[in-house]
């Protein structure tokens, strides 16, 4: 009995929510350093695989709150791995979505209905998506017929000459808002880098005058910080860093063993 409360003691007791962190993060990396070694950026994944960006760059960098319930999440893993080139199936099968998959002792327990239901909730998924944009188009459809007949039946009966004037200043009144809408992102944008470590190193990031980190990282690790107004980063052994501003392709920092600071400043607003 001591012997079996000993062996008890020693098991892990992370929540099911932790372990689905914790392996997100692991495939966000593997993902991340696989499109970098194929130079691809993510709005060709975007255009391969019609995910949003949004939700790949939260798998990317293994943010779990920015993300839909497990079931789907898998999803989304098996196409983003499917685009690189892997078996998706097979990739993002190790992503637990219930706690079935973690207990062992409890898998000869389970029914096949019961290991069928995250089958069918994302079939189920794929068919509301499918319905709501067909819905989505007609209405857009009949809208658009709708104004092209409320357009055409004036004509017959007014043919001042005010009237391409007031057309004009339609125009413009609605081209106004895309404008005022399209700088405003432009001027909502930051600067992100990616941080890939080739050897163990010491590394030190300054977001916006803010020391973000500071500490020797292991080989293998992938990080992700952003500043509204401008990154530094200083490394011991700038050979062993491997670093992406803004998404796109690492490079080295520098040599292997020589100390490097890197700054990158934002964009300029419009």
């Amino acid at each position: 009995m001591k012997w079996l409360r000993k062996k008890n003691n020693h098991q892990p007791s992370l929540s099911l929510e932790e372990q689905r962190a914790e392996r997100l993060a692991e495939m966000g990396a593997q993902l991340w350093a696989l499109r970098q070694e194929q130079g691809l950026s993510l709005e060709q994944v975007v255009a391969l695989t019609r995910i949003p960006q949004r939700l790949l760059q939260a798998i990317e960098e293994g943010n779990l709150k920015d993300l839909p319930e497990p079931v789907y999440i898998q999803g989304l893993i098996r196409q983003f791995a499917e685009a690189l080139g892997l078996n998706g199936v097979e990739f993002s099968g190790t992503f637990p979505i219930s706690s079935a998959q973690l207990n062992p002792g409890s898998m000869g327990n389970t029914s096949p209905l019961a290991q069928l239901r995250p089958i069918h909730l994302y079939f189920l998924y794929i068919l509301l998506i499918v319905c709501s944009v067909n819905g989505l188009s007609q209405l857009l459809n009949n809208a658009v017929l709708q104004a092209s007949n409320g357009q055409n039946q004036p004509y017959p009966k007014q043919k001042s000459v005010v009237k391409p004037e007031l057309a004009q200043q339609k125009e413009s009144a609605e081209i106004q808002p895309i404008s005022d809408t399209l700088s405003g992102v432009q001027q909502s944008q930051a600067v992100q880098i990616g941080v890939t470590l080739k050897a163990s190193s010491w590394i030190r990031v300054v977001a916006d005058g803010k020391t973000e980190f500071e500490g020797t990282l292991p080989e293998g690790t992938h990080r992700i910080w952003k500043a509204q107004e401008q990154l530094t980063v200083k490394t011991d052994n700038a050979g062993g860093v491997l670093m992406s501003v803004n998404q796109e392709k690492a490079k080295e920092m520098g040599e292997p063993g020589k100390e490097e600071e890197v700054r990158i400043a934002a964009k300029p607003k419009f």
